[in-house]
């Protein structure tokens, strides 16, 4: 997450000079919570809440509990994630619903941190989950907020309620009022209320933002916040705090770069805690926060609940029986490879998700490099293919190849490493299938592969050593007639040059041979 970019690496930094000590002193703790102060500063993070944080985290730290420890930086690392997920407020909060509904959900804060698309966000967010929303646009101060909120809605695919063109024109308090009577007569589950913000923190807004709290008594407020908004992101909590009070944060602009201290501050000193977050321009980027998961990106440990979920909700479990029916029965086709393709594209940002992944920090520049138009490129490849070259890529000869690079604006290369990654994959998830371990490229058949082969051990070529050619080609013929070769058998002997099969197998040597080694050891 790049709002988080910044701090992730000087605590990754900070924790990595601990793994090569076998026992930490108190100097050492010392010093890694003075780097753990310098980092959370250097993040925006309000001064009250450092100090409260690095004395628990020094005060656990100096504890029993790691002196005694076996691994003591990890389990440093251990107390600083407990002690992180507790000022980003401990649990996870869902939204609560009205026992009868409506559920009237009001949207606070300052003008710019992103409520009216936020509003779109969480109706589309919610009408997944089976409910009926509506937005209510009584923001009718800032200039077109009413026409954005209609076009948010309409891309969110639900209902939406603006009487008054906006635009300074009209009474918030009673489009808000009469919002909440339209939803229950349309049976419309839950209300979104839309409100007027200001560039700074005034008592008109205040005023307003009250007067439409009393009006419709909302079961949720929730305060939107810009992650980006830095130190004076704790006085505008402070002020909307006093002056409408509010039930829930959201944290929007989350992927902006700027250093995120807004998301370690407003739960810690409002008490109130943080229940979506915002993560993208799409409507799709948006998701409830969890305070555990949250930490563990921050520390770069990763987040791969969130990845899971994500995956559940883009792949479709009978799409996916299907494509692995198909990998087993060999028939996988470029076709379903590209419906593959897609179904990822739906998940989102790859470096997003590339960036749950446990130790992501380390392949920072690496995410950095990746170009997800690569996919798209792909996509067009694959497209400007015939049905039958889909199904059969055996087709695609010179001429083909050629055809399909200028339909989709790439070179014939790119063509050919698509489909060389194309069998690749195929032949490697064959092998899955059929509980085989896969061939990787470059590395050879995994060892111990239970579909694998064992490796046979070929065996010596038998024949005749003589330097006389006429010598060796006699031997060789009798070594291929199975006779035996100055009183040994071609079939073989034993270590000591005794034969090893016909009758010397039987019955031991002959009597020549025991002659021959009598007479050699001067009896």
């Amino acid at each position: 997450m790049a709002t988080f970019g910044n701090l992730s690496d000087r605590l990754a930094e900070t924790f990595k000079n601990l793994r090569t000590k076998g026992k930490l002193s108190a100097a050492d703790v010392d010093g890694t919570v003075r780097e753990i102060r310098r980092a959370l500063l250097d993040a925006d993070v309000a001064l009250e809440v450092v100090k409260d944080f690095t004395g628990k985290v020094r005060e656990r730290a100096l504890g029993d509990e790691v002196s005694k420890a076996l691994n003591p930086a990890q389990q440093v690392v251990q107390i600083v994630n407990e002690e992180l997920v507790q000022i980003l407020g401990g649990q996870q909060r869902r939204l609560e619903f009205a026992k009868k509904p409506p559920t009237i959900i009001m949207l606070a804060g300052l003008q710019g941190a992103g409520k009216t698309t936020l509003a779109g966000k969480l109706a589309k967010w919610l009408a997944k989950d089976g409910h009926t929303p509506i937005l209510v646009a009584a923001d009718l101060q800032r200039p077109n907020a009413v026409t954005q909120l209609e076009v948010v809605a309409a891309q969110a695919g639900v209902a939406v309620y603006a009487p008054e063109p906006g635009n300074g024109v009209g009474n918030p308090v009673k489009v808000a009022r009469d919002g909440v009577k339209f939803a229950q007569q349309k049976l419309h589950d839950v209300v979104i209320v839309d409100t007027a913000g200001r560039l700074g923190v005034d008592a008109e807004m205040m005023k307003q933002a009250a007067d439409i709290r009393k009006a419709i008594d909302p079961d949720e407020v929730l305060f939107v916040i810009d992650a980006m908004i830095g130190q004076d992101a704790v006085a505008t909590a402070r002020a909307f705090q006093d002056g409408v009070d509010f039930t829930g944060v959201v944290l929007s602009k989350l992927d902006g770069d700027a250093r995120g201290g807004a998301a370690l501050s407003v739960a810690s000193i409002t008490g109130r805690p943080i229940m979506f977050a915002s993560t993208g321009e799409g409507l799709d980027d948006f998701e409830p926060f969890h305070p555990d998961r949250m930490a563990s990106r921050i520390l770069d440990l990763g987040d791969i609940l969130t990845l899971i979920e994500q995956a559940q909700g883009a792949f479709d479990e009978e799409e996916a029986r299907k494509i692995a029916e198909k990998f087993s029965t060999d028939t996988f086709t470029l076709d379903d490879f590209l419906g593959q393709m897609q179904q990822l594209r739906n998940m989102g940002s790859i470096k997003k998700m590339m960036g749950m992944l446990p130790g992501a920090g380390a392949m920072k520049q690496q995410l950095d490099n990746f170009d997800e138009r690569e996919i798209v490129r792909t996509e067009a490849i694959i497209q400007s293919m015939t049905k039958a070259e889909r199904v059969t890529p055996k087709l695609l000869n010179g001429s083909r190849r050629l055809r399909i690079a200028r339909g989709s604006g790439s070179s014939v290369t790119e063509v050919n490493q698509l489909v060389q990654r194309f069998e690749q994959a195929a032949k490697m998830m064959k092998t899955v299938a059929k509980g085989g371990m896969p061939n990787i490229p470059g590395m050879g058949p995994i060892p111990g592969g239970m579909g694998g082969k064992r490796p046979q051990v070929q065996q010596k070529k038998k024949g005749s050593k003589s330097g006389n050619p006429a010598k060796r080609a006699a031997e060789n013929a009798a070594i291929a007639s199975g006779e035996k070769i100055g009183g040994a058998s071609a079939g073989g002997g034993s270590g000591f040059g005794l034969g090893g099969g016909g009758k010397a197998a039987a019955g031991g040597p002959t009597p020549e041979e025991m002659a021959a080694l009598q007479k050699m050891l001067g009896r």
